[in-house]
């Protein structure tokens, strides 16, 4: 970047400390793995947990959190779209997406622990828990996770290291799956269980714990791409932004576009279901059994779910490098589909159950691993088409998905509970302990957490069988150089 410049962004608090014009491994570690960490981690428990605080902790009915969610959706959506539109119109010394991740490290952790808060009781209640979740979930994690999306096209050019940053990004999300498993479930159901105010202590903690690791994410990256074109250092011509509509045409216009997003789609929501009726379906289905504390169940799914993907992390971005990302990820998806149907011919039984989590987990690595690095091979290509960078339209429609992808799928999950017949526990912990799921709301459970997924999978490997977007990718990396180079 231009040492002429100054202000805001060239301060000691605010200057990005990534002065390398290769990606390094400091910036892999800090701004890609550790930056991300509490804004996930906070993310992760809301998606495990957030259900089931709200109708057996603050006692909310579910046909009320199912219209809630579906509506706050609608925003979340809207949200997206204008906070990707917002990014691509920002052009500041520290880059387009950097800005708004430095916003969210005081929007994401204030917005966090009010719904933990509640000082009402009845309708003022639910009018407490509307605004709060959607302060969250509509306001301040679309600005930290469509910027956080958008960091990975912009940091480099070079599809490997874009692999490997997308890499670390979600071992990130690993991580806090390991944390999550270990810490989360256990302390729910030994420690924080009905008491609202103990669930209030333990979220103010994640929402300090997040402020501090986005901030070091802004601390510890850079965007080359977006100083490229803005013409900064590298003596580039300045890029044109294009209109909201510009991008729309560029995008819908292409048949890569589509394949990922129908993938993600059917990758994300289905992996939102399972997500958010894992505490429901440990405690009503294999503790149904009454051999094991459905805390330490959740626990053992989770760990043995965390420790294939942690394998996976250090060997998905070498073979996709060497095989493909396309056959990478259409493989990991079919070691899905057989995981998931051991889990659910396993009768609710924690052996089995847990081989195929185990194995479906193993699964999802490549996906999960290189989702990003496969959409920024895709802006690229609309690049070298249409001349017109879609980062910002693209990962906000990404991080729509992300997010909307819980609401959603948490408002089908309550109205199949409800509709099944689902009876929260009393608070009497005795009583709570006792008491038993009819068979139906056992099998709603069981679909939500493992068929659902499972089906999802074979759909994406069918999609994957049709990716072949990267096998040109190189040589119209190259004319987009040349583009650049003749403009200067």
């Amino acid at each position: 970047m231009s040492k002429k410049q100054t202000g805001f962004w060239n301060t000691p608090l605010t200057d990005s400390l990534v002065k390398s014009p290769d990606v390094k491994l400091p910036e892999m570690l800090i701004g890609y793995f550790i930056g991300p960490f509490g804004a996930l981690l906070s993310s992760g428990i809301f998606t495990s947990f957030l259900n089931k605080y709200f109708t057996d902790v603050l006692k909310l009915d579910t046909g009320f959190l199912s219209v809630l969610q579906l509506v706050s959706t609608l925003l979340i959506v809207a949200a997206n779209l204008i906070v990707g539109q917002l990014i691509e119109r920002t052009r500041v010394l520290a880059g387009k997406a950097r800005p708004w991740v430095l916003l969210s490290a005081l929007t994401l952790s204030v917005s966090s622990v009010l719904m933990f808060i509640v000082p009402f009781e009845g309708t003022a209640k639910m009018v407490w828990i509307a605004i709060a979740y959607n302060l969250y979930y509509a306001v301040a994690y679309p600005i930290y996770n469509t910027a956080n999306s958008t960091l990975i096209p912009v940091s480099t050019r070079n599809s490997q290291q874009r692999g490997a940053l997308a890499s670390f990004t979600n071992v990130a999300g690993l991580g806090v799956m390991g944390v999550g498993s270990m810490i989360f479930p256990v302390l729910v159901s030994n420690v924080m269980k009905e008491d609202q105010h103990r669930w209030f202590l333990v979220m103010l903690g994640v929402a300090i714990f997040s402020a501090l690791t986005i901030y070091l994410q802004f601390k510890f990256t850079r965007e080359r791409v977006t100083e490229e074109l803005l013409g900064e250092g590298s003596g580039a011509a300045r890029v044109k932004t294009a209109s909201m509509g510009e991008q729309l045409k560029a995008v819908t216009s292409e048949k890569w576009w589509w394949l990922i997003l129908l993938f993600y789609l059917a990758f994300q929501c289905s992996g939102a279901m399972k997500n958010g009726s894992m505490s429901y379906f440990c405690q009503w289905v294999i503790g149904a059994a009454g051999t094991i504390d459905w805390g330490m169940a959740q626990t053992i799914l989770a760990v043995l779910g965390a420790i294939p993907m942690a394998v996976a992390a250090a060997v998905v971005v070498p073979l996709a490098n060497k095989l493909s990302k396309r056959v990478v990820v259409m493989t990991g998806m079919l070691v899905g589909v057989a995981g998931g149907i051991i889990a659910g011919l396993g009768g609710g039984q924690i052996v089995p159950v847990a081989i195929g989590v185990a194995l479906k987990c193993l699964g999802s690595a490549p996906a999960a691993y290189l989702i990003l690095a496969m959409l920024a091979d895709v802006i690229d290509h609309i690049e070298f088409k249409s001349g017109i960078r879609t980062d910002g339209l693209t990962m906000s429609i990404y991080s729509s998905v992300m997010v909307a992808a819980t609401p959603i799928c948490n408002a089908v999950f309550m109205a199949m509970l409800g509709g099944s017949g689902y009876v929260a526990p009393p608070k009497d912990a005795a009583a709570a302990a006792a008491m038993t799921q009819s068979a139906a709301v056992q099998s709603t459970i069981g679909i939500s957490y493992i068929w659902i997924e499972t089906v999802a999978y074979a759909i994406c490997a069918a999609l994957m069988l049709l990716w072949t977007v990267e096998r040109d990718l190189p040589a119209e990396q190259e004319t987009i150089a040349q583009r650049k180079r003749q403009c200067r």
